[in-house]
């Protein structure tokens, strides 16, 4: 990933059933991972992480929970990139589509009394800090389980693909502000961890990618 450029679309049709079984057991790994930077995000109340904002939103104009929410958005834009894109879709997107909201909410529920406005500040910053680092682990996991990424991320792996002269950090960050802007004109929540999240996030995935590609391709004896 450093010198740009792998892209991600990828062709898996030679996996057999054991094969799939793996790598969506992986991608879940990747998926609770991730969701609970988002919940760090979330309980911290210094702002959300970049799509979160722009799900909050919605949350508060619509009156369903961030999970619910966050199960129908990722839903269309599934549905949208399986009639214009070829190669991205794959099992594991339907996976985080669907399961990405209760993780959220799971969280939320095992945490929210431990981490909420009400704690001391150095706890709330820790959290979103934190909470940045491991949602993009997490991410990591995911893209490198080559069974699908989340629709959300796949906006950022789309368009990486489609620029191959731009980092995927920097598109990520443009991806990013866009949520963001639109997110606070629906209402959502930004404050310094939807900042650290902006900068931060891109970056971060961009380091672990790599790191976490060898474990992975270790566990599905595949390259990819």
């Amino acid at each position: 990933m450093e010198n740009k450029k792998e892209t991600f679309a990828s062709d898996t049709s030679g996996r057999t059933a054991a094969d799939w079984a793996k790598a969506l057991s992986i991608l879940l790994a990747g998926l609770a991972v991730a969701h609970l930077g988002v919940t760090l995000f979330l309980l911290s109340e210094l702002g959300t992480d970049t799509f979160t904002v722009f799900i909050q939103g919605l949350s508060r104009l619509s009156g369903l929970t961030v999970g619910t929410v966050h199960v129908i958005v990722l839903c269309i834009l599934m549905i949208l990139m399986l009639l214009g894109t070829k190669g991205y879709v794959k099992p594991g997107t339907v996976v985080c589509a669907f399961c990405g909201g209760p993780i959220i909410d799971l969280f939320t529920w095992l945490l929210g009394c431990w981490i909420n406005g009400a704690s001391d500040m150095a706890v709330r910053i820790a959290s979103m800090l934190l909470g940045c680092v491991i949602l993009s682990a997490g991410m990591s996991i995911v893209i490198n389980s080559n069974a699908g990424t989340g629709p959300n991320d796949l906006v950022a792996v789309i368009l990486s693909d489609r620029l191959p002269s731009v980092q995927f950090r920097w598109v990520r960050v443009g991806c990013d502000l866009f949520f963001v802007v639109l997110g606070f004109l629906l209402g959502g929540t930004v404050g310094a961890g939807t900042v650290a999240a902006v900068f931060l996030t891109g970056p971060l995935v961009q380091f672990w990618l790599p790191r976490t590609k060898k474990p992975v391709q270790a566990i599905l004896h595949e390259d990819f």
